[in-house]
């Protein structure tokens, strides 16, 4: 199980917690949900249907998607 805290405008809630279960289904709450044992932060700026993610761990990335929005984001991944 993956959990992503996520603090940043854009989101549902202004600090809120995704967690991702092993049968790919994803669950979202607000605030952040414990325990929470830290892997990775990374910044995630999406604007119009670009996204660029600068990852700790896994470094820079752009994405395209399908859907215009604008969000900017600090988010913690952990498990």
């Amino acid at each position: 199980m993956k959990k992503y805290i996520e603090i940043g405008i854009g989101n549902t809630w202004l600090i809120r917690t995704e967690i991702e279960h092993e049968d790919g289904t994803e669950t979202e709450m607000r605030g952040i949900v414990k325990p929470f044992k830290l892997k990775s932060v990374y910044l995630r700026v999406w604007i119009r249907r670009r996204v660029l993610i600068l990852d700790l761990r896994e470094g820079i990335k752009v994405q395209a998607k399908s859907k215009s929005n604008f969000k900017i984001i600090i988010g913690f991944y952990g498990v």
